[in-house]
């Protein structure tokens, strides 16, 4: 059910269960993660400098797929602590800008595949939430982190219990995710922005990605983020592209950048 492709330097892996709404069973987790990783060696090699993850039919991905999960004897932990969680951490260390184009449901853990991604378009119509309380669960994936550093802990709780979901338009306004795009134009307005991202200059990106995740996870002040911009502005003013750049600027002409 996963597939992925890699061509002009974009990596694009698509979740393609449609008939299940891409939900995801311990095999399709680590079929994702083994698409991730054939990526990641291709991105060593220069064959990438962008990634998209998207899903195909009506939906993103509905998160775990529990049709042959029996209550009695499932093994939360090892899915969501030996399968998930390691999947997500691979997914954010990516060595190289990654977006995803979510759509329809986006739930559980496919809301956790969002929340490892750097960049996510939604569709205006897509639905996010936690409708754990139905099962008598509890939102999982990282969505706990997710939801109260973007909403709040009222807003947070109240989609906990409610189990209400929201669109993705109502979801951008409120500071969940970058952008909310019509439908039917979301993946076309997606894979231009990965194209023109994916001809950038790459280094720069990625030094920038682990920045912000440092000023995330560390939470760092202003001045320790600054001394660390300042220690990445002086690795990359040693590369190719930091030159092509200044030279293209110079000569007023666009960078033509390797990555």
């Amino acid at each position: 059910m996963i597939e992925l492709s890699i061509a002009n330097g974009i990596a694009e892996i698509v979740l393609n269960a449609p008939e299940k709404l891409n939900s995801l069973n311990e095999d399709a987790l680590l079929e994702l993660g083994k698409a991730y990783d054939d990526a990641a060696d291709a991105a060593s090699r220069g064959e990438v400098r962008a990634l998209l993850l998207r899903g195909e039919g009506r939906a993103f991905c509905a998160g775990r797929d529990i049709a042959g999960v029996t209550p009695e004897t499932d093994d939360a932990q090892a899915y969501l602590g030996g399968l998930v969680e390691p999947l997500l951490k691979k997914m954010a260390a990516f060595p190289a800008p990654t977006f995803a184009a979510a759509h329809g449901a986006c739930l559980g853990v496919g809301l956790g595949l969002l929340l490892a991604t750097d960049v996510v378009y939604v569709a205006e119509n897509a639905k996010f939430g936690s409708p754990f309380a139905k099962l008598g669960a509890t939102l999982d994936s990282g969505g706990h982190w997710y939801f109260t550093e973007r909403l709040g802990m009222h807003r947070t709780l109240d989609l906990i219990y409610t189990a209400d979901l929201i669109s993705g338009t109502e979801a951008v306004a409120q500071g969940l995710f970058s952008r909310a795009m019509p439908d039917d134009a979301l993946l076309a307005m997606t894979r231009s922005i990965v194209e023109r991202v994916a001809s950038g200059a790459t280094q720069a990106f990625v030094a920038s990605k682990e920045l912000v995740a440092h000023i995330r996870d560390q939470r760092l002040g202003l001045w320790e983020s600054m001394a660390e911009e300042n220690t990445e502005q002086a690795r990359l003013c040693k590369t190719d592209d930091y030159a092509e750049g200044f030279r293209a600027f110079q000569e007023k002409r666009a960078p033509a950048f390797k990555g």
